[in-house]
């Protein structure tokens, strides 16, 4: 599957759909997957958003990798 944004359940066709919800059932069948090991993950948030930044971080940490959260009042 080609890299696209992801928007909105609309962007998706329903093949398409089933293909991503296939994919993430497979990683969730297999919790020791290092695919992002030595890799860091640099979030920067226009609006405070708690929710993401934690689900990011677990997800990143859960894969091997790390993640670097910048608040606007850490970059110039």
């Amino acid at each position: 599957m080609a890299t696209r944004h992801f928007l909105s359940l609309l962007d998706l066709s329903p093949a398409e759909l089933k293909a991503v919800i296939a994919r993430a059932i497979e990683l969730k069948k297999s919790p020791i997957n290092q695919q992002f090991n030595g890799k860091v993950l640099s979030m920067i948030f226009e609006k405070s958003s708690t929710r993401t930044r934690i689900s990011f971080e677990a997800g990143m940490a859960q894969m091997g990798g790390s993640a670097i959260f910048l608040s606007p009042r850490d970059t110039q």
